[in-house]
This record gives C-alpha cells, structure tokens and sequence, in this order.
C-alpha cells in the first residue's frame, strides 16, 4: 500500500573505542585483536505505519530516535531487520545534513530535488516556489555558509516539501525556525496529512505531537517503550521523565472518566479532587465564563516544607489549557507533619470553548512537578463546557470582544 512503513526485528549497533590508539590497533591486526565494545543504539524495533496515519516519535535525547528515521531513510544501514517502505519518500533530519555549505540556497535546493528523484524539468519548475515559501530574499543566491540555523531550516523545509511526498519524516530540526516559520511548516504538514500523506514526527514539543499524531512511539535506551494513542503516551512519557528516585513507580489506573496515569514518590497522595459550581454544587457541566472551585484533598505520608498544589486543564487532543499552582498564586508557606491533611481550594472562571476537558492535579515542592515528582493524577476527572448566553466564538479560549462598523467613506 501506498505510504505504508513497515518496520521488523529492526537493531543497529556501533564500536566504541577506549581511545583512538586502541581502533589504530584493531585496524593495523585486521580484527585479530578486538580492541571495541559493541554498543546497540537500537534492538528489536518493530512496528508499521498505514498509509495515511500520523505517528509522533518521542523520548529523551540519546533514546535512538534519530538512529531510527536514518535508519527508515536508509542514510545508514540496520545490523540486524528489515525497513520497507511504499511510495515516495522526503525527510528533514539533522540540521545541514546532505547540504553543502559553500553553494547557494538555490544549487542546495537543486541538489535536494534531484536526491528526491525529480528530473530537471520538474527541478526548475519548482525553484521558484521553494525560494518563496522560504522567503530567503536576496539570501536564496547566496552560499549557505552565511545563512543562520533558521536561515538553513528555511530552505531545507522549503526544499524536502516542495512535492507532496506520500511519507513525510520531519525530525527535530523545525525547533530552531523562528515560531512565524514554525507555523508555516505545520501548516503544510497539516494539508500534506488532509492530502493523504503518511508522517513520521519527532519532536520534544508535546503540543506539536498532540496537533500533529493522533499515534505515538515512546523509545527508550533502544527499545519500544509505549505504542498507542498520542495522548496516552505522551502522558506516560511525562511521569516517566518525573521520576526521581528508585521508589516512585508509574501506574496505569482505571479511573471512572477512562484510563489515568498516576505517578509519585508515594509520599504525598491526591485523595479526591472535585469541581463545584457557584451553587456549591459538585457538576461536570458548565456553561463558558462559570465560576467554579476546584478542591483537592491531599494527605501527607512524610513531613513536607512548603508543599505545591498544581491544576493543569487540557482539551480533549490533549494540548494544555490553563495550569497553575499555589507557588505562583501565593498560597504556599505551610510547614506540613506526616498524617496532615491538606485542602487546596482553586478558584477561576471558565473562560473556555465548547468542548470536553480534563483535569490533572500535582503535588510537589517548589515551582515544577520536575524537580520532585510526589503525586500526579493525569486526567483526575473530565469535564464539559456547553455554550452560554453570550456571543458565538470559536477555540478554546472566550476572549472579551467588541467590534464596532462604520463608513470613513460616503459615495454620493
């Protein structure tokens, strides 16, 4: 099928060398004497792609996830596995990879269609429009020694998507555009995916990843991790990289809005969260622009200083809402014992559009659920926003608005 990758028993491994005098030794016996360390970057990745599907590809830097899309472009070859790939194929790797520093934007460009298997015809066709969307002015002509990283972003996206590919492979490279450029290439992206085109993304930027992939892999020291919905991956990605000491385990639970992820070092523990609307009464319906308190019940397990209580609201693809805590809203300052039970109260207006939220609350010291992880409960609860009486908008954000029509010119 067109676009389908299919990837099998996929393993790639390197030498390491104590030292350089070490692989002069190994080469100088014509591998009678092994001087290295086999280091398997990847081991046993399998997984497919159907034709069409948009599959985000996430982890911590040194998981193997650029090894793998060089791997899928066959940039280097697998030690052990098979890649198979249908249809025509464009990636974005590493920044500058492929291009030559001292031509021109315009021979650069060149170069990458012809790479892409265009003939020239097609080639010069296309230079215009690449040297548009890039929108490199006087700078497409010059050589790419004096262009800025964003400058190279520029051309290299302009160039690797000037055809619609049926698989497209954008690795993190978009991260250093300036944010207008950014959003220019998603949005190609988003009609490359509307068109039918197959996408392979890896980004650290979870929004991206949620807007983007309705799918997502989780890698880690080489292996497949996680494999299922966007959200719920990257959800679990998020405990997993809180995790601080040996003692903190993550949780999949059954919560009664769906499946949850819990996680922490046990020391504090979230007991009930609620929502209530002006009648103090505990709802999961609103109408936008409702006041409504949130109230969390913790109790401590372990003497605390200065414990944080967090909120963070989500659409239902998952992107953040609104978030905040009681460190950055001026309600921290309690010095807590073990066996103390905490009751957070978070007052706001839901200023929010028609849809489906949910809610995820936090317990840890500081500012950042990063710096010590004590108790996450991912989607705690679920709500609903229903329109209201005012104005009709859409988004997910009800801003206060007026307009105001009038003529500045009268024809006679």
């Amino acid at each position: 099928m067109s676009g389908e990758i299919i990837v099998t028993g996929l393993g790639k491994k390197y030498k390491r060398y104590s030292s350089r005098w070490a692989r002069l030794v190994e080469w100088l016996s014509s591998g009678r004497k092994i001087c290295h360390k086999e280091h398997w970057v990847l081991r046993d990745i399998t997984f497919q792609v159907q034709s069409g599907e948009a599959v985000g590809i996430i982890g911590r830097n040194g998981a193997g996830k650029s090894t793998l899309l060089k791997l899928l472009t066959r940039t280097t070859m697998p030690n052990t596995g098979t890649v198979k790939t249908n249809g025509s194929l464009s990636a974005l790797l590493e920044l500058g990879m492929g291009a030559h520093m001292d031509f021109s934007g315009r021979v650069n460009a060149k170069m990458t269609c012809q790479m892409m298997g265009l003939r020239t015809e097609e080639t010069h066709a296309l230079l215009p429009k690449i040297a548009e969307f890039s929108e490199l002015g006087d700078y497409f002509d010059q050589p790419m020694r004096v262009y800025s990283t964003g400058m190279q972003v520029r051309l290299a996206f302009s160039a690797a998507t000037a055809v619609r590919p049926e698989i497209l492979i954008v690795d993190e490279a978009l991260s250093v555009g300036d944010a207008y450029f950014q959003h220019k290439c998603i949005e190609r992206i988003r009609s490359f995916r509307e068109q039918g085109t197959t996408l392979l993304f890896v980004s650290h930027d979870p929004g991206a990843v949620k807007a983007l992939c309705e799918r997502a892999l989780l890698i880690d020291d080489g292996v497949v991790l996680r494999d299922g919905a966007a959200e719920s991956v990257l959800d679990y990605y998020n405990a997993r990289i809180a995790q601080r000491s040996t003692d903190e385990e993550i949780r999949q639970v059954e919560g009664e809005d769906g499946t949850s992820t819990r996680s922490g070092t046990g020391q504090v523990r979230i007991e009930s969260v609620e929502m209530f609307d002006s009648n103090k009464q505990a709802v999961r319906a609103f109408s936008v622009g409702d006041e409504t308190c949130i109230r969390c019940r913790i109790r401590l397990y372990h003497p605390m200083e200065n414990p944080t209580i967090g909120i963070l609201i989500r659409d239902r693809m998952g992107n953040d809402v609104f978030g905040s805590n009681s460190y950055h809203l001026g309600g921290a300052g309690l010095s807590c014992a073990e066996g103390d039970v905490l009751e957070a109260v978070f007052s706001l207006s839901l200023n929010l559009g028609q849809g489906n939220y949910s809610l995820s609350v936090a317990v840890h010291p500081g500012d950042s659920h990063l710096i010590e992880n004590c108790d996450w409960w991912d989607r705690c609860l679920v709500f609903q926003i229903i329109p209201g009486t005012g104005a009709s908008f859409v988004g997910v954000a009800s801003l206060p608005a007026a307009v105001e029509v009038k003529k500045i010119h009268d024809h006679d």
